[in-house]
């Protein structure tokens, strides 16, 4: 059996790993994969990749760009979730600031340096004309940090995907004042390079798995039924949600991946660009 470490977080888009595993799938193939939920984000996985405390990242497309620029030796091996991330931006339900555009030189919560927080707070700002050297932050790590740097003013605003942090909304801890998509395929697979040339075919065999899955995932019976028990969301949202959602099972490609880095440079994010090549395989 061959022992496997993949990370991601623990939100809706990852059921599909949680159910191959449960379903013994990985095991039928000799493939021990072992599953760490990280409510961090990206961020820590980043790290986490970097210290080879896990194999596999299920990340932010942007994150992951990001901090193979800054130097992590990894590879983008897939997109795994092809259809935009739809960030909420909260802030405290009972907070003064009712429009976007109230926030401009405000104090926006993040879960690290490098997590999607951190880079779509840049986007934001950018799409809204702001400057974004003005940008402030405070590091909370999880969403439960988030709802105490709001409730205590230590931060104004926060962005996380919208669906998860509804149920924070319905009960009347935050308020929501507007979304903020992605603008490319949110998730990607990433994989470590001293693991993935040691292992190539272990790794073919995981995608295999998964992206059977993922291609027939809507089609499980009374998916949106597990999918709300799981992760304490209204039937509702995640069949609004389910309806939004594509997952992929196809190579991230070139014009993708410039977008992506292009942004970054942009926003001086990161400080040289890279080959695709020397990143996706």
């Amino acid at each position: 059996m061959k022992t496997v470490k993949i990370a991601g977080v623990p939100e809706h888009f990852n059921l599909p790993w949680h159910l191959c595993i449960e379903n013994s799938e990985f095991d039928q193939v000799g493939i021990d994969l072992q599953w760490t939920d990280v409510p961090e984000g990206t961020g820590k996985m980043c790290q986490m990749l970097r210290n080879a405390e896990t194999d596999i990242a299920v990340i932010l497309t942007e994150g992951i760009i990001k901090d193979i620029a800054a130097g992590n030796d990894s590879t983008i091996i897939q997109v795994y979730v092809q259809s935009p991330l739809i960030w909420g931006i909260h802030v405290d339900a009972r907070s003064e600031f009712n429009q976007l555009t109230e926030l401009k030189n405000s104090t926006a919560a993040i879960s690290r340096i490098g997590s999607g927080s951190h880079l779509m707070s840049y986007i934001n700002a950018q799409q809204q004309n702001w400057e974004t050297s003005n940008l402030n932050f405070e590091i909370v790590n999880t969403i439960d940090g988030a709802v105490d740097a709001l409730q205590n003013s230590k931060a104004d605003y926060f962005m996380w995907e919208k669906f998860m942090t509804k149920p924070l909304v319905d009960n009347g801890i935050f308020r929501k004042i507007a979304d903020c998509p992605t603008p490319w395929p949110c998730f990607v697979i990433a994989v470590r390079n001293s693991f993935l040339k040691e292992n190539e075919s272990t790794i073919e065999l995981i995608l295999d798995i998964i992206n059977n899955t993922t291609i027939e995932f809507k089609d499980i019976p009374s998916i949106d039924r597990t999918l709300a028990s799981r992760y304490n969301q209204k039937l509702e949202d995640i069949q609004d949600w389910l309806k939004i959602t594509r997952w992929s099972q196809k190579k991230l490609d070139k014009k993708t991946f410039d977008k992506v880095q292009d942004q970054l440079f942009e926003l001086n994010l990161i400080e040289h660009k890279i080959l695709f090549d020397t990143v996706v395989k």
